[in-house]
């Protein structure tokens, strides 16, 4: 696997370091909010996993998996795979999510769970990759972890054909080996 990256763009302990960051955030504005912290899978389960268990109050803990896919095409519509079984109506919510590309998911995601009438939903992402949002998106993350460039990024959860979610670190991925 990493004779397939062309580099690694961030690092076992540089990513670990911010992932701290972001859950102190956390802690500082939800230790008294009992929140639901709400993973959009499959890429998020790393970032999630180590935020939550850096959260040291009470919370809870929920998923969703969204997919605009039918086999391998987009159909350019969202589609709720596995809703989240929390009652969010009145709770504090924090959408932790692994990258924000297009903007497309999350833009749905948002939607979907303000819907259920929550007290308050924020986003956590670890990813922000500005350069690819589409034209409308103008939600914006509430805590981000790094800004990165327009590069095929894997690693601690991300995928390529659901390969290399199991990096430790964030690389990004040689063209050839996504351009087969």
């Amino acid at each position: 696997m990493e004779n397939d990256m062309q580099e690694i763009l961030i690092p076992t302990e540089e990513l670990q370091e911010k992932v701290a960051f972001l859950a102190r955030q956390l802690m500082e504005d939800y230790a008294d909010k009992d929140p639901v912290f709400v993973g959009v899978l499959k890429g998020v389960v790393m970032f999630y996993a180590d935020i939550v268990r850096q959260f040291n109050a009470p919370c809870e803990l929920d998923f969703m998996w969204i997919s605009s896919y039918k086999g391998t095409d987009s159909t350019g519509k969202m589609i709720v795979q596995r809703d989240v079984t929390q009652d969010l109506e009145g709770r504090h919510v924090v959408i932790l999510e692994d990258i924000y590309d297009t903007g497309n998911s999350l833009a749905f995601t948002y939607q979907h769970l303000l819907a259920k009438k929550p007290a308050s939903l924020r986003v956590c992402t670890l990813l922000d990759k500005p350069a690819r949002r589409k034209e409308g998106i103008t939600l914006l993350p509430d805590y981000t972890g790094f800004v990165i460039p327009n590069a095929f990024v894997v690693g601690y959860g991300m995928d390529y054909n659901e390969h290399y979610r199991n990096l430790p670190y964030i690389g990004v991925l040689k063209p050839e080996v996504y351009e087969k």
